[in-house]
């Protein structure tokens, strides 16, 4: 091993060998100690960020390292093209319908009656449907006090569920029965409530 020798403080010759491996090497391994050497990285708020903010509340994350996650990329081809929406024509100008949207914009009076009549009869047999489901949640809901079955008379947390549950499911057909009711009143349909 070859020794150094320093003969002026500001100019260090050194001898071949040794030392110009060790010269060369940390000169050549800086840039990847310093890519390797974690940046200080600071959380402000929900951001996280290298450059803090002057006056905002940042705290100093610790030496660990952050993991990036990329989001996906929107590709503008795999969007289906949009037609732009028609402009609201200016005020006092008429604007006329064409006869391919005219013709369907109308139905025959015959063919909306038979439309209407076929709505009305789904809607009324929904309706005998869900008054017989409402009269048996009824029964069995038995003025707010419903029988005790099996294993409530040991649990009576399990009774209150099932009352809880009976409650709902009144409520909810009632529900159901006004909707149905409405529908064959919008239809011109006169619905006696029982």
């Amino acid at each position: 091993m070859k020794h150094l020798r320093f003969t002026h403080p500001s100019l260090s010759p050194i001898r071949v060998g040794l030392g110009c491996a060790v010269l060369a090497w940390a000169v050549g391994l800086s840039p990847a100690v310093r890519a390797q050497t974690p940046a200080e990285i600071y959380r402000c708020g929900n951001a996280y960020t290298n450059q803090p903010v002057p006056g905002a509340d940042c705290a100093r994350m610790g030496a660990t390292p952050v993991t990036v996650i990329e989001g996906t990329r929107v590709h503008a081809h795999a969007a289906a093209p949009t037609a732009p929406a028609p402009s609201a024509p200016a005020t006092g100008t008429r604007v006329t319908p064409t006869p391919e949207a005219a013709a369907n914009a109308k139905v025959d009076a015959q063919a909306q009656k038979e439309r209407d009549g076929q709505a009305r009869q789904i809607l009324e047999a929904e309706l005998v449907k869900a008054q017989a489901q409402q009269a048996e949640i009824a029964r069995l809901w038995n003025n707010g006090e419903p029988i005790k079955q099996g294993d409530e008379f040991k649990n009576p947390a399990k009774y209150q569920e099932r009352v809880a549950q009976l409650r709902m499911g009144l409520l909810r057909s009632e529900a159901d029965l006004a909707g149905l009711r409405r529908e064959l009143a919008r239809l011109g349909t006169v619905v006696a409530k029982p």
